[in-house]
């Protein structure tokens, strides 16, 4: 059974950067593609980012593109997701998933979730 705890979600203002964190515990960490999702009020959760177990491949959605960079420390068990001039509609909690495969997952279909961690962008 995996764990995955998130942090680094907070209040910001539109322009700011931010880091968010996922740690993995609980389980063998190897081979897992991680992904992360966002859900506002009112929305269906989306696809954020995703990395696949070598860290070299990576999928984003249109909307983060070139300013959300996912990244993965496999000796600590730890996805990263930098985000870099936050806009009012990044305001979402952000999930973090794993699916024990070699490939790059950008749906839904990850076996393990996170609670999640606010962020906040105001304009």
């Amino acid at each position: 059974q995996v764990h995955l705890l998130e942090s680094g979600g907070t209040l910001v203002q539109a322009g700011d950067s931010l880091r968010l964190s996922c740690v993995a515990t609980g389980g063998s960490f190897n081979p897992y593609a991680m992904g992360w999702f966002r859900q506002s009020p009112g929305k269906e959760r989306e696809f954020v980012a995703a990395t696949a177990w070598g860290g070299d491949l990576t999928r984003y959605d249109y909307s983060v593109k070139g300013r959300f960079t996912i990244s993965r420390d496999r000796a600590k068990n730890t996805v990263y997701l930098q985000m870099n001039n936050l806009k009012p509609e990044d305001t979402a909690m952000y999930h973090c998933a794993a699916l024990s495969t070699l490939v790059v997952v950008t749906g839904h279909e990850y076996e393990y979730w996170g609670q999640g961690t606010q962020v906040t962008v105001s304009s």
